[in-house]
């Protein structure tokens, strides 16, 4: 029985199909891991702050922070979950068994999906916002915003669930670790995800953010031109939408950045399953999820500020969450 443990060690170790990527113990992967490590504790770390301050404090409360609060729960969901078991699974070869393996790509899809949601829905956001200034505030209210969160969370799920059928009913585990949790999806399939997850979204956010672009050039135009302190207002409001407008867009800049290669396999028709690219394309895509809030530390003040009533236990007080952010 042990000669066939070690030999099953042995053949996790050294297949020549092996698919499941270790990274030897040399100094250099030492350090690999120990970035990943931390990457995924500041991913959780600032997410959770993120989810913290939207929730605590009720200035925030408003209908393009509600969803930045979803794309925060998505990433931090992301920490929690799908980023420690791909380190798991880069660092040891043991079997992951078939509930955790099925949890961990059904974590990873879904959260896909609700992070493209949610940023179709913060272009939508932004549209609105910008090309329509004075219909924005009845258009786009707390409770609908509310319920497309939730349609898109619920959505996800469920598309999901179906796209992976049968990777739930039936999982090969039978083998080591060279076949070890690997979900397969037919071309079909492949392609109608592919369109609906990544060329659908990307289009609609491209094609709305063009629209907000252009807008936002005109209205900075107009507002150079009114000097006048009787639309003094009016220009602090201006300026304010576009400011978020324009951390918005690097936001969703960022993330086709980093989809685009987590998607390019797909486009491109290749099988990099297992390989050292395949790896750094996960990567840099979860990194994303790290990202969007470096970006809300950088430009919005809010969170800057948020953050600091949060470190020092100020929001412990009563009444903190009246507390002046914005």
């Amino acid at each position: 029985m042990m000669v066939e443990t070690l030999e099953a060690a042995d053949r996790c170790i050294h297949s020549h199909n092996n698919t499941c990527m270790l990274m030897p113990n040399t100094p250099k992967a030492m350090l690999i891991k120990t970035l990943l490590s931390c990457i995924n504790l500041l991913t959780v770390t600032l997410n959770l702050l993120v989810v913290i301050s939207i929730s605590h404090f009720r200035q925030l409360y408003t209908p393009t922070n509600l969803i930045l609060l979803s794309l925060a729960v998505s990433d931090l969901l992301v920490g929690l979950t799908v980023m420690p078991l791909t380190i798991f699974s880069q660092q040891s070869c043991m079997f992951i068994d078939k509930i955790t393996c099925t949890f961990s790509y059904l974590m990873s899809f879904i959260l896909t999906s609700a992070s493209v949601g949610s940023m179709v829905l913060t272009s939508v956001d932004r549209y609105v916002a910008i090309c329509y200034p004075l219909r924005y505030s009845s258009m786009v209210t707390t409770s609908r915003v509310k319920v497309c969160v939730s349609v898109c969370w619920f959505c996800s799920v469920v598309y999901n669930l179906i796209l992976l059928k049968e990777h739930l009913l039936q999982i090969d585990l039978s083998n080591s670790c060279y076949e070890e949790c690997v979900v397969i999806i037919n071309y079909i399939t492949g392609a109608i995800d592919l369109v609906l997850t990544f060329f659908s979204p990307v289009t609609v956010i491209i094609i709305l953010y063009m629209r907000v672009f252009v807008v936002a050039v005109s209205q900075a135009r107009v507002m150079r031109s009114q000097i006048s302190a009787l639309r003094s207002n009016t220009v602090t409001v201006k300026k304010s939408e576009l400011r978020a407008a324009r951390t918005i867009g690097i936001i969703l800049l960022v993330f086709i950045l980093s989809l685009c290669p987590y998607y390019s396999p797909s486009i491109t028709g290749q099988d990099i399953t297992g390989s050292i690219d395949s790896m750094a394309q996960f990567w840099l895509f979860f990194c994303n999820s790290t990202f969007n809030p470096l970006i809300y530390a950088f430009f919005y003040p809010w969170f800057r500020k948020s953050v600091k009533l949060i470190v020092s236990l100020q929001i412990l007080q009563p009444g903190s969450c009246e507390a002046k952010i914005m």
